[in-house]
């Protein structure tokens, strides 16, 4: 039997889908023109950044996402997830910053 899957708003979902389904145009369609993936302190913003980061480190390397937990305070969803990727496997924290129904930044915070 399976546990039912942390529920997640709407964008953070969205951006789960594009990275499993690797589909580039709709994970950068999730962030807001001026949105953000900052991973481990390295910052690609605007949809170029966004899209750049995609390429080298999500859906250019194979990835695939799963939501381990979820908790969400206001315009913010804190996420544990697992990735297996050809850039990393394992488990990661992020940090979901929700404006209206896009993704303002999506960080990955440094595990140590």
């Amino acid at each position: 039997m399976t546990s039912p899957k942390p529920a997640v708003p709407a964008p953070v979902q969205a951006l789960v889908d594009a990275i499993n389904a690797a589909d580039t145009e709709a994970f950068v369609g999730a962030f807001t023109e001026g949105g953000f993936v900052s991973d481990w302190g390295t910052v690609k913003g605007g949809r170029d950044g966004v899209r750049s980061w995609a390429d080298t480190d999500a859906i250019g390397a194979g990835a695939r996402m799963t939501v381990l937990s979820a908790t969400t305070e206001g315009d913010t969803t804190r996420i544990r997830f697992g990735w297996t990727s050809s850039v990393f496997t394992g488990e990661s924290d992020g940090i979901l910053v929700v404006d209206r129904d896009k993704l303002a930044s999506f960080t990955i915070p440094p595990s140590h």
